[in-house]
């Protein structure tokens, strides 16, 4: 009888620390897996914030490219504060069990899905959804798990709907938007060479009225003037009337200033809402705390987007319709307010829907869309559903066998 405690002390010690290494080696699976999808979300997302600059000839790729690693950074920070509740809606809350929520091969199963989904897109140039992949690898693994006990009301309301109105949103809104600064810019006759001057303006005067009736002689004053006019007559009124330093900007560079803060804001804007939906699967797997996943997730986004940017950006820069400045603007503009809007509500829009949305609708104001490219992307956002799904149910199959 004591030998047999003694053999059971042993053994129990043992028992343990084999489930820690067995856990160790999951958490490092679904790691490597959630790492794929992040650098696939960089290769295939990273440049659709800043295209409009490329397509309106604003920039070039280089400039491009480091604009968007540093606003997708920037955003992927702040989502640590400001998108949190993402994080629960792609830890697949409502849509699965807790208890598979918290299984490992479940949640390799769903990033490796995805990831492989987006990567291959990303190889032939085509602009893809990250968060649509992850949705679809969310169901397949989900149902090869537990069949038809899926919950298919949360998958309607938080994942389907906001994929599927986002991107007409975005079509009618830069429509519109666009339609009515358009005109206005007609009206106001505001042309690339109007300039806005701000100077010290000099006035000749011979006498000053005081308030208790005298009078005063000077030369001249100097006030703080404002003028608009093209270039030339800027340029010669402020020699005649101007005094010292004085600021003229021309209204090409105040729209090339503005549209790469709304390239900017759209990056962000990508970076606060497709960060969370990745670093969902390391927090359920119980990879680090949220702060470090954040970071780790953010860092490898943006190695993706620089090494596996370029045939996605030469598609959603140049294939799908040509813009001038004003056009990449109003596009850039659009998407910022509704991913930034919908992030800080929890809603998993998708950055992609909602950029080529509004390059869309850019394309039928412009009467330049390219119809087949649209069309294959169309297509394309069609099949990555049931492409995640499958791929994510079978790598689920084959993982939860191997885990025994």
């Amino acid at each position: 009888m004591r030998a047999s405690l003694e053999t059971n002390d042993k053994f129990v010690p043992g028992s343990i620390r084999t489930k820690e290494r067995m856990l160790m080696i999951w958490t490092g699976i679904v790691a490597i897996a959630v790492l794929i999808v992040a650098y696939a979300n960089g290769a295939n997302d990273n440049f659709k914030g800043v295209a409009t600059l490329i397509g309106s000839g604003t920039t070039d790729y280089r400039k491009a490219l480091a604009w968007a690693t540093a606003t997708t950074f920037a955003g992927s920070v702040a989502a640590f504060f400001l998108a949190t509740r993402l994080v629960m809606t792609f830890a697949g809350k409502g849509l699965v069990p807790d208890c598979l929520i918290s299984n490992p091969a479940f949640l390799a199963a769903v990033a490796l899905g995805t990831g492989l989904t987006v990567l291959v897109a990303a190889r032939f140039g085509i602009p893809i959804s990250t968060t649509h992949g992850l949705t679809g690898a969310l169901v397949g693994a989900g149902f090869m798990a537990i069949g038809t006990q899926l919950g298919f009301n949360t998958l309607g309301k938080k994942f389907f709907m906001p994929l599927l109105v986002s991107p007409v949103l975005a079509i009618i809104f830069t429509a519109s938007i666009y339609f009515v600064m358009h005109h206005s810019r007609m009206i106001l006759g505001i042309t690339r060479k109007s300039c806005l001057c701000i100077g010290q303006k000099v006035i000749s005067l011979v006498q000053l009225g005081l308030e208790n009736g005298q009078t005063m002689t000077i030369s001249e004053i100097k006030i703080p003037g404002v003028f608009v006019g093209n270039e030339s007559s800027c340029q010669a009124k402020a020699i005649e009337t101007y005094e010292g330093k004085f600021l003229g900007v021309n209204a090409q560079t105040i729209l090339d200033s503005l549209h790469f803060l709304s390239a900017g804001a759209v990056s962000f804007a990508r970076g606060l809402n497709d960060t969370p939906k990745i670093v969902a699967l390391l927090i359920a797997a119980g990879a680090m705390g949220l702060q470090w996943n954040m970071f780790l997730v953010a860092s490898v986004m943006a190695i993706g987007g620089k090494f596996g940017a370029r045939k996605v950006a030469r598609t959603v820069s140049t294939r799908i319709t040509s813009m001038n400045h004003g056009q990449g603007f109003t596009a850039n503009l659009v998407t910022a307010i509704l991913v930034i809007f919908a992030s800080g509500w929890g809603m998993p829009v998708s950055t992609t829907h909602v950029s080529c949305g509004t390059l869309f609708g850019i394309g039928l104001v412009n009467g330049t869309a390219n119809g087949k490219v649209i069309s294959s992307i169309l297509g394309a956002w069609f099949l990555t559903l049931p492409i995640a799904a499958i791929l994510s149910a079978g790598s689920f199959f084959v993982l939860s066998r191997i885990g025994g």
